[in-house]
């Protein structure tokens, strides 16, 4: 007799045992609310009512303005990305020419200027030298502020 294979995998998923859930249980504090008035009064809360203050509290941080503490780069990174970016198109427009006037003539002073073989190419390295200190340029006051909170 030949053996033959079964028709289950050896990669079958293992059955998943019933497991029993026990409900949830929603505890509540008492509070003392002091008032002007010389009574006490207690109020109950629910966590579940403390979650939903913290969300809404989380989605209105959410709503707020970013200001100058939280953003990456401050106004003087952006003044000098600027700066780098405007050098390093200054030094292409630099590169730009060379035309000849007619295919027959060839005029290798024009194509092989000083302006377009180095002081071009000098101006788009000082403009990417200028954007990455711009990139990693810190504030001062800044560092010393977030030492601060420390």
């Amino acid at each position: 007799m030949s053996k033959r294979k079964s028709n289950k995998s050896k990669y079958r998923k293992p059955v998943e045992k019933s497991v029993e859930q026990k409900p949830k249980v929603v505890k509540t504090t008492s509070k003392v609310v002091k008032t002007t008035s010389s009574s006490k009064s207690t109020s109950k809360k629910s966590t579940a009512a403390r979650t939903r203050a913290k969300s809404s509290r989380a989605t209105a941080k959410k709503d707020k303005l970013y200001t100058s503490k939280d953003m990456m780069f401050g106004r003087q990174n952006y003044i000098l990305m600027a700066a780098g970016l405007g050098l390093i198109i200054i030094g292409f427009f630099l590169m730009v020419g060379g035309e000849q006037p007619s295919p027959d003539v060839w005029n290798a002073e024009e194509i092989y200027s000083f302006r377009r073989t180095v002081l071009a190419p000098f101006v788009v390295l000082v403009g990417l030298v200028v954007e990455i200190v711009a990139i990693f340029k810190t504030d001062k006051s800044a560092e010393n502020t977030e030492i601060a909170e420390l």
